[in-house]
């Protein structure tokens, strides 16, 4: 099994769910939710590789992390596994669920960032180049605010930064990541999409205050086309952080694929 840290939530016999965060996260963020409204589940958060406390070593693309999240479900011995992803995390999950689609029970996409435009994504690589860490922890408090994160609890950030955030080597403080990783898995969210097999169950929650929206109409579309029945879309009213803002009707979406 590859150099994965890996957080387990919930009851050893529970149904299994593999949890799976968005770019410059970790597992311990799926924590909330798990231990709050999803209980009853035996949740398995990985860090994914280039983030927290699992390997940074490349290659870092798609196909790389599903190998890393098969040969973890193997070493787990779970069965087939309701997927849970957000931003990054559902992209990824789409992969594992179009390439080995025996070892998912079905998909919950929490506002996938998934074929975004190129020129964006160049844009926040760059940023993520030039500018890699903060001040201080105020400073990254301050940005964690003013971005995606103004809806979450502040208890659950000043976990996030309790957790995440640690001191770089020019004696500043930067998220527990590494920098050539997350700028290539900028690159991977300009691929087209791949779409996970007929048949299978796949609930969408769409964040419509992201604007402009991660979600695409071409991406639903296709969705809708490829799975009829077994697809539905949920409209939430919130920002990005899904699973921390909104980890009630999060839960009420996953509990019935279980």
């Amino acid at each position: 099994m590859p150099d994965l840290n890996v957080f387990h939530f919930g009851p050893a016999d529970g149904p299994p769910v593999l949890a799976l965060h968005g770019l410059t996260g970790h597992g311990k963020r799926w924590q909330p939710l798990a231990e709050g409204n999803l209980a009853e589940a035996r949740v398995i958060a990985p860090d994914l590789r280039g983030h927290g406390r699992s390997t940074w070593a490349p290659p870092w693309n798609f196909e790389t992390i599903v190998a890393d999240l098969v040969a973890l479900l193997e070493a787990e011995g779970t069965g087939p596994v309701v997927v849970v992803g957000h931003s990054f995390g559902g992209a990824v999950g789409v992969h594992l669920a179009a390439s080995h689609p025996q070892l998912v029970k079905a998909l919950v996409l929490l506002d996938p960032a998934i074929a975004l435009p190129p020129a964006e994504l160049l844009t926040v690589a760059t940023s993520t180049v030039e500018y890699p860490d903060y001040t201080d922890v105020e400073e990254a408090r301050s940005d964690k605010l003013s971005g995606a994160w103004g809806e979450v609890p502040e208890e659950l950030l000043d976990t996030e930064i309790h957790e995440h955030l640690s001191t770089t080597r020019n004696g500043r403080v930067g998220w527990r990541m590494g920098i050539p990783a997350i700028t290539g898995y900028w690159s991977e969210l300009a691929r087209e999409f791949v779409l996970p097999p007929p048949g299978l169950r796949v609930a969408l929650v769409q964040a419509m205050k992201v604007q402009p929206a991660y979600v695409t109409d071409a991406f639903k579309a296709a969705l809708r086309t490829q799975l009829g029945d077994n697809f539905t879309l949920h409209e939430f009213d919130c920002d990005h952080m899904v699973p921390l803002s909104r980890p009630r009707e999060t839960a009420e979406i996953v509990r019935p694929l279980l």
